[in-house]
């Protein structure tokens, strides 16, 4: 991960740092006159990824391409499964943004499930990481129709056509 150098701190640092360089709020533990802790992106979208997953109604995580690569990585044996799929992060010192991609269940209300899954991420990333969670930004790509087996459709079409 590279680091980017600020010239001036922005309105959150200078808000949250004493004299001391220990911030005041929840992140004293990432950085401190004692040491800094850096946290990488591919924690945080774990951490999001699976605080997503938790909740009802979401069918799956990941846009189109993402889901047909785990899908296909899913059948390699002794392959793990990728908690961080449809999930991208910005994680600065203190701060972290994601960016979440999913299927919702048909039937589910699209905004409330929205609210949830940003409580949700937001929680368990502030909880586990001590960032500060600044946006979570979700695009619903599809939405997901329980239509039963296939084998329940193939004697209706096979009746039809002949």
């Amino acid at each position: 991960m590279t680091s980017s150098t600020t010239t001036a701190p922005s309105a959150t640092q200078s808000a949250t740092t004493t004299g001391s360089n220990v911030a005041t709020r929840g992140d004293s533990a990432l950085v401190s006159s004692t040491g800094r802790t850096t946290i990488a992106d591919t924690v945080v979208s774990k951490i999001a990824g699976i605080a997503t997953r938790e909740l009802q109604g979401v069918h799956a995580v990941g846009g189109g391409a993402s889901r047909a690569i785990g899908a296909l990585r899913e059948r390699i044996p002794g392959a793990s499964v990728n908690h961080s799929q449809g999930v991208s992060v910005e994680v600065g010192e203190r701060q972290a943004a994601v960016d979440i991609d999913i299927v919702a269940d048909y039937g589910v209300s699209i905004a409330d499930l929205a609210v949830g899954i940003r409580r949700n991420v937001i929680a368990a990333v502030e909880r586990m990481t001590g960032l500060d969670v600044t946006e979570v930004n979700i695009t619903v790509h599809d939405v997901y129709l329980d239509e039963g087996g296939d084998d329940e459709q193939a004697p209706a079409q096979t009746a039809r056509v002949q």
